[in-house]
């Protein structure tokens, strides 16, 4: 081979591994940017209604993503916020945004009960117009989805209004271009500029089909009917309802000509009932509509209504005094009941219903204010549930009239049974108070607060059980049943249980009821010997910028300090890119930190810096910056989301980086981590301080 063709072919060599090289770069790059998500696609459009216009925003939310609603109460997940950017002068909003389908779920984490979009999402402002050379409407939205991991996001739009808003014929829908998104720093491609809203809708129509699921919240409605079914076997058992079942059973057997008769007319009268209660909840539905109960209960008034009147239904249980509808409903419903048939039947069943309302009104109003934090048709499953238990008996006992044998008689145990009701009725009522506490932030109900209540309701309602209370209408007795004892020793062991409470505990089994751990007096544990064993003396020798975070962890939340004091103690530093409002942040600093295994490693062998992406405060002016993307970086999370994209090509928290004094990775398997198993994170912890030189 001669001195041309070895020069050509290592020139061809040449080239060939500059073209290598560049599509590897390509690739990485691609790989890279894989890691910003967009899990939810925007479209808006505008229609008229009378001298109105309507802005509506249709978003398809991609599967096991959710969104949180506008209606999300303060101290859990981070609210959708609606901002109108050119409506002084302008234009005037009428009424509030609403919103379409939303799902309500109680957050064990944050303890407030959550509300969100999935699969898709529908948003409808109406404005009025009084600028008639009105172009566009500009809103901004920012958003929190949530998977395993959470996004905090914002969309721009910029809706044009035609001028044919301005005469008597205008089209429904206007022609609305699908604006650029602003995913926390990162600009999206905008679509292509001549495609038409409609066309769009169309398009996301076909998406909706292939990836959003139905959002039936399947378990939680067969959780409020098992519920609502457990309740109703209590009703059943309190003086009002149980003496009426040997009554309405025998009345049933001797006034029918035919055994067969008498059970079909029996099971005429339990679906009679069934019908009653279950057309309440219809009415409770239709009067205040599934959306509007939905954004209820996050309401601090409805809270506070309900804490007075459940406090009320408590007091009547207890013996104060008996909640009755007039006696001229029941007179009427017994008149027509005389007539027998069909209707008279069903007009027994509405008198049971109006007899027993001082036991099962109660029981009945509670249950439809615990469904109605569900929204949708919970509460008519909850009446399903609640009159099945109720009418069942009858139906049984009428098909097999020797079963009322076995029954019980009637006495003081009815009556014992309706005042560990109303016990059950005065704990609950603190719930809607601390909810009401919560969202106002006001520290008033405390959870150190919170549980010294319920130990007192709870050690009051063991007294009474054991024989130690009498309440006005007990009878008197000699001894307790054996039933009676285990039930006191029941609540006896619960009282118990409560107590550490005040000194930290967790509390696991009713976590979806007191405030969270950090709403306390004492976060750390009174004395501070909650977990992490924090003093005084720990908090006053913490260096410059830093404070004691979960677990007692020393934590920095500006990186500058943070990355200061890691070269001043020569130690690796753990980047914590977190959120106030990340529900699977806090469940990783609540079940992975607190590791026997794992929190020696955050207090002694790293330093911590939480850098928290959602963090409203404003940079002051001269720190305050515009990226090369064109987006404004102005409060303190705006400038940690811009830090994390820009650095790791990633929009998700939790994500958690370990890296040298000067910025470098230290993992190599995985260089930053997520939302992962215990046994995963201490590998991780473990691989990135063992390569930190």
């Amino acid at each position: 081979m001669n001195f041309n063709q070895n020069h050509q072919s290592i020139l061809s060599r040449s080239i060939w591994n500059k073209i290598t090289a560049f599509l590897l770069l390509f690739f990485f790059t691609l790989a890279g940017n894989a890691q910003i998500l967009e899990p939810v696609k925007w479209i808006s459009k505008i229609e008229k209604k009378g001298n109105n216009a309507v802005l509506i925003f249709d978003a398809v939310i991609e599967k096991d993503w959710h969104m949180y609603s506008q209606f999300t109460p303060d101290g859990g997940p981070l609210a959708l916020e609606i901002s109108f950017k050119n409506q002084k002068g302008n234009y005037e909003l009428v009424g509030k945004a609403k919103e379409g389908k939303t799902r309500t779920a109680f957050n064990d984490v944050f303890g407030v009960d959550e509300t969100f979009f999935e699969g898709k999402a529908h948003i409808e402002q109406e404005i009025k117009i009084i600028n008639p050379n009105l172009k566009t409407v500009d809103v901004d939205f920012d958003f929190q989805v949530c998977k395993e991991v959470c996004i905090n996001s914002s969309k721009k739009f910029s809706i044009a209004v035609p001028s044919t808003f301005k005469m008597d014929e205008v089209p429904s829908i206007t022609e609305a271009k699908l604006d650029e998104t602003k995913v926390t720093g990162i600009a999206v491609d905008t679509v292509k500029k001549d495609e038409t809203a409609s066309s769009k809708i169309e398009k996301t129509a076909e998406t909706e089909k292939e990836e959003i699921p139905a959002p039936a919240p399947a378990r939680s409605l067969w959780s409020i009917f098992f519920i609502a079914f457990l309740s109703g076997f209590a009703a059943l058992l309190t003086p009002c309802v149980f003496p009426m079942i040997p009554m309405t059973v025998s009345f049933f057997t001797k006034q029918s000509k035919s055994r067969a008769k008498g059970i079909r007319n029996a099971i005429i009268y339990g679906l009679s009932i069934i019908a009653i209660y279950v057309i309440l909840g219809l009415i409770v539905t239709k009067i205040f509509g599934a959306d509007a109960l939905n954004a209820l209960s996050t309401d601090v008034w409805f809270n506070l209504i309900f804490f007075v009147i459940l406090i009320i239904f408590a007091t009547s249980f207890l013996g104060a005094f008996e909640i009755m509808l007039p006696n001229s409903w029941a007179n009427k419903a017994d008149q027509q009941a005389d007539k027998g048939g069909l209707i008279g039947i069903l007009f027994m069943a509405l008198a049971l219903a109006i007899v027993s309302f001082s036991c099962t009104g109660p029981i009945v109003g509670t249950l439809l204010v615990e469904a109605a934090s569900n929204g949708g048709i919970a509460p008519v499953v909850g009446m399903l549930g609640f009159s099945s238990a109720l009418a069942l008996p009858f139906m049984l006992f009428a098909m097999f009239p020797g079963w009322l044998n076995s029954l019980p008689k009637s006495g003081g145990w009815l009556n014992t049974v309706k005042v560990v009701l109303g016990f059950l009725e005065l704990a609950l009522a603190f719930k809607f108070l601390s909810n009401a506490d919560l969202v106002l932030q006001l520290h008033f109900l405390e959870r150190e607060v919170f549980i010294a209540i319920w130990i007192a309701i709870f050690g009051a309602l063991t007294l009474y059980l054991f024989g130690k209370i009498t309440l006005p209408h007990d009878s008197p007795t000699h001894h307790i049943s054996v039933g009676r004892l285990y039930l006191g020793l029941l609540t006896l062991v619960f009282t118990m249980y409560l107590i550490p409470g005040l000194w930290g505990a967790p509390l696991k089994l009713i976590s979806a009821f007191p405030p969270p751990p950090q709403y306390s007096e004492s976060p750390f544990g009174v004395g501070g010997s909650g977990n992490g064993a924090v003093s005084a003396e720990s908090i006053k020798g913490l260096p410059e910028g830093a404070e004691l975070g979960p677990h007692g962890i020393m934590v920095f939340h500006d990186y500058e300090d943070g990355l200061a004091y890691a070269k001043e103690i020569n130690k690796p530093i753990m980047l914590d890119f977190t959120g106030y409002a990340c529900v699977n942040c806090r469940k990783m600093e609540n079940n992975v930190w607190s590791e026997p295994t794992i929190l020696p490693i955050l207090k002694n062998d790293v330093v911590l810096i939480s850098l928290y992406v959602d963090d409203k405060r404003e940079l002051p002016k001269e720190e305050q910056f515009t990226t090369e993307a064109g987006d404004k970086i102005i409060t303190a999370g705006d400038k940690w989301t811009d830090f994390m994209i820009s650095k790791y090509k990633t929009n998700t928290q939790p994500l958690y980086v370990i890296t040298d004094l000067e910025g470098n990775n230290l993992n190599t398997s995985k260089p930053t981590i997520s939302y992962v198993s215990a046994d995963e994170y201490l590998h991780w912890l473990k691989e990135g301080i063992a390569n930190f030189k």
